[in-house]
């Protein structure tokens, strides 16, 4: 009898162990596509042309996006790993912050969906934010983001097709 509770020991300590590393390297592979995208890009968005540049930061474990539509203020958003999720804060030209999380899919990753979380810096959640971000990558050149914008609670999508500069 002690001999099995020793056993069930052992296995359920390695349960506990092994889930949360499985769950981050899952995050971890969702990072390293994220990180693939460093360089500057170029495409168009609903207003026009649009440059956007992808920088490492904080020795690697931050990616900074720089947003910069022809015809609007620049936007910053960081991406970085967030325990067994990947987490991004999107510091938007209106002043606030949303912040939203994405579960990295198994096997090749494809899109990545980030759904809103919570937000910084605004006093009524009727109050225009930023809801959520599909990125579709559609090879190792080009990518395809769908942010969605809620205002009065009602949600606004914009898309935003990009190539990377060669």
């Amino acid at each position: 009898m002690k001999r099995c509770k020793s056993i069930l020991l052992s296995f359920t300590t390695i349960a506990l162990l092994t889930n949360p590393v499985l769950a981050q390297s899952k995050a971890a592979v969702g990072f390293e596509k994220l990180k693939s995208l460093v360089g500057e890009w170029q495409g168009t968005g609903p207003h026009g042309k649009v440059k956007v540049s992808y920088q490492l930061i904080s020795g690697g474990s931050a990616l900074m996006e720089i947003l910069d539509p022809i015809s609007e203020p620049s936007m910053v958003t960081i991406y970085h790993l967030g325990g067994d999720k990947l987490a991004m804060t999107h510091y938007c030209s209106i002043g606030n912050q949303p912040r939203m999380r994405a579960e990295a899919p198994s096997g090749e990753i494809r899109k990545l969906n980030f759904t809103f979380a919570d937000v910084t810096n605004m006093t009524s959640a009727s109050q225009g934010h930023m809801r959520h971000l599909t990125m579709t990558f559609q090879g190792k050149d080009r990518i395809t983001q769908v942010w969605t914008w809620r205002q009065d609670g009602e949600d606004t999508p914009a898309t935003f097709t990009l190539e990377r500069k060669k």
